[in-house]
């Protein structure tokens, strides 16, 4: 029998089919995102309206578990979310990444009355941010280094923490401490023992305003303390950061495309479209975003299922991911030449925040070394040290 033509099977590491009108509904959302992005970065501005609109949809709620009034939204809904709002804006996708992470992260690891409360909180549409970096941690952000001194009615935490994006706005924290000498998280309302350090001057995801936290004599509440998990859960931070990269990279693709299409080379007036070289390195960049992509997606499909080998997947997404949104930005900056280095221009933004995937934690550096040594064992020093 012949096979039909032209028709497209599911895409089985797509998102399912009753959760696509989220994805319609933030495809939406993010054309007016995008309209914002070029200002928000140029000012440094936090862009609030875009959170609130995110929260108004549900969409926030709908990511919680179901016993605790969410949908259970999938990761490879998730992973698609995140793609289309990092390529309209990607310090509103930075934020919303670690809003989600911090706030799913707290309703999954407390108790049950805790993670009830988290839940309520977040469907009233209160703020959340992580506050886990520490100055003199480099990309350790899971294995903390200060001490949380035992108090009435907890622990004490003198110190800082960095890179916390949306802190600004946060209400709640996700906060990480030795206790006993063993890595310990906490959920810490924001107040007064908190300071911003007005520190954030980047050459990219200028909005996310990811400033440095200040703790003085803050309170982590014994009745806020995470317990051990009992069960493994992904986190929805180290599941997006691959998906940040990939929105960069089609930004990059986008830009690139329109500026080829418009442009003619003027010693010979053929269209720089047309320009052979130009092709063959889009064809590349395409392939290798492809790529991307599907190793991204397939990533999301194991946190889906809770298999296992999602962490490692998570370290080989990102760093391919943040490779090809590197190389995306340098193309289109390459193709669009003196007027793309302009600020007038969007690749000059996009070129700036493709860089930041990169040195995100872990880095793509940490996370080769992780790969190799999967591969490899440890290094024969870290063996015998």
């Amino acid at each position: 029998m012949k096979d039909p033509v032209g028709t497209t099977a599911p895409d089985p590491l797509g998102p399912p089919a009753h959760e696509q009108h989220w994805v319609d509904l933030v495809r939406d959302l993010a054309a007016g995102f995008a309209a914002t992005a070029a200002d928000h970065d140029a000012n440094s501005t936090l862009p609030i309206e875009n959170l609130r609109a995110l929260h108004a949809s549900g969409l926030d709620a709908a990511l919680l578990p179901k016993e605790f009034g969410g949908q259970d939204l999938s990761y490879r809904s998730y992973g698609q979310i995140t793609r289309l709002l990092s390529a309209a804006c990607p310090s509103t996708a930075c934020i919303w990444v670690m809003h989600i992470g911090a706030a799913v992260g707290l309703v999954t690891m407390s108790e049950t009355d805790v993670a009830r409360f988290y839940a309520e909180e977040l469907i009233r549409g209160k703020r959340f941010a992580n506050a886990l970096s520490e100055p003199s941690g480099g990309n350790l952000f899971l294995m903390p280094q200060q001490h949380a001194i035992p108090v009435e009615g907890g622990y004490r935490l003198d110190g800082a923490k960095r890179f916390c994006s949306g802190c600004e706005v946060a209400d709640h924290f996700l906060v990480n401490a030795l206790v006993d000498g063993i890595p310990t998280f906490f959920g810490v309302a924001a107040d007064e023992s908190m300071s911003f350090v007005p520190i954030w001057d980047t050459m990219g995801l200028r909005a996310s305003r990811s400033q440095l936290i200040d703790f003085q004599n803050t309170l982590l509440r014994g009745d806020r303390r995470c317990p051990p998990p009992s069960v493994r859960r992904p986190n929805h931070i180290g599941a997006g950061l691959a998906f940040l990269s990939l929105g960069v990279a089609d930004a990059a693709l986008d830009a690139l495309i329109d500026h080829a299409r418009s442009r003619t080379i003027p010693t010979t007036g053929a269209p720089l479209a047309d320009m052979q070289w130009l092709r063959f390195a889009l064809a590349e960049v395409h392939t290798d975003l492809v790529a991307a992509g599907t190793l991204a997606q397939h990533m999301c499909w194991l946190a889906d299922v809770n298999d296992v080998d999602f962490i490692p997947a998570t370290v080989r997404a990102k760093v391919l991911a943040n490779r090809v949104a590197k190389g995306a930005a340098q193309l289109a900056l390459e193709a669009g030449g003196g007027s793309a280095y302009l600020k007038t221009s969007p690749i000059e933004r996009i070129f700036r925040d493709a860089q930041a995937g990169h040195l995100m934690a872990y880095s793509a550096e940490v996370c080769k070394g992780m790969i190799a040594e999967g591969l490899l064992g440890a290094p024969e020093g870290d063996r015998h040290g």
